[in-house]
């Protein structure tokens, strides 16, 4: 779990060697981090990209991460190694999240894009 990673132009993972630009690019790039944040209710549903590769081995790296924060299934947590399969984890986790709170009393709440605009969720 070495590899440091920061995202090109176009989103895609570049390995990065240098722990002090690596560095540099995390803190100026929170906005480019977030995939995706919904509100459930109380839950936070989040999928972020995180910079360092938590595959523990052999094969791809696992690079992005899909987490609920309260709730039923609270610390739910899945890894992935692309960004397709990190925006299909995230429908999922909050299909989860929705289920759960349906019955609950819980409201769906709304999605927040990573450029902090809202508005209804889908």
């Amino acid at each position: 779990m070495s590899d440091k990673y920061i995202l090109d132009a176009r989103g895609e993972p570049v390995i990065c060697r240098d722990l002090m630009a690596w560095a540099r690019w995390f803190e100026a790039n929170d906005d480019r981090r977030v995939v995706a944040q919904d509100e459930v209710g109380a839950v936070l549903v989040s999928t972020i990209f995180l910079g360092v590769d938590y595959s523990w081995g052999p094969g791809r790296p696992l690079l992005w991460e899909t987490m609920i924060f309260g709730g039923a299934h609270d610390q739910y947590q899945e890894r992935y190694a692309s960004r397709a399969e990190a925006v299909a984890g995230h429908a999922r986790a909050r299909a989860l999240a929705t289920s759960s709170a349906v019955g609950s009393g819980d409201s769906v709440g709304e999605a927040r894009d990573p450029q902090g605009a809202s508005g209804p969720t889908p």
